[in-house]
């Protein structure tokens, strides 16, 4: 009577691994689409604008270019956040192939499109490449973002999924989709 094979060793259906890969694809193709499409709105639509009471004394609508991080931390280090952001989609892109886990995918794919859209401002927006300034129109608390920064769909994904993934993390499931403990 032969044992079965522990999970770890117990390969994982490509198909899976497949479906895996289509998730995170498409949910970073979603995020990335939206993003664009929010930024593009808003700076046809707020620009020399006054912010936008949406629910008055909690959320905003109003156009801020960030030239760094949140709060504008690291302004003049954008170069140094575009390279972050380029070593953050190589690296999921490298490790979906072994993506069988669909919170991992679902986590993954949140940070990958909100690094996409983000991304693609430090490139393309001006001042130029590697320090194009990020688009941002979502504010709550202060319409000024001296409550808490002002942000983007984007960023909304990052955070996210970020969160997805320490919880995912925690609970002790790789990203094939085993549990921590299944390794020993």
């Amino acid at each position: 009577m032969s044992a079965d094979p522990p999970a770890s060793e117990t390969p994982v259906d490509p198909a899976v691994r497949r479906r895996g890969t289509v998730l995170l694809a498409g949910i970073a193709g979603t995020v990335l689409v939206l993003d664009l499409v929010t930024k593009i709105a808003a700076v046809a639509l707020l620009e020399h604008r006054a912010p936008v009471a949406v629910i008055d004394g909690f959320f905003w609508l109003t156009l801020l270019r960030n030239p760094g991080a949140a709060w504008s931390m690291a302004t003049g280090y954008t170069w140094i956040l575009t390279v972050v952001a380029v070593v953050v989609v190589g690296v999921i892109v490298r490790i979906a192939r072994r993506l069988a886990s669909t919170g991992w995918a679902v986590g993954l794919g949140l940070v990958l499109g909100g690094a996409l859209g983000n991304l693609i401002d430090r490139l393309f927006r001006a001042p130029g490449p590697m320090r194009g300034h990020v688009v941002d129109m979502l504010a709550v608390f202060a319409p000024d973002g001296s409550a808490f920064p002002v942000f983007n769909l984007a960023d909304s994904g990052i955070v996210c999924g970020g969160i997805l993934l320490v919880l995912m993390a925690l609970r002790g499931v790789e990203i094939d989709g085993t549990r921590g403990s299944d390794h020993g």
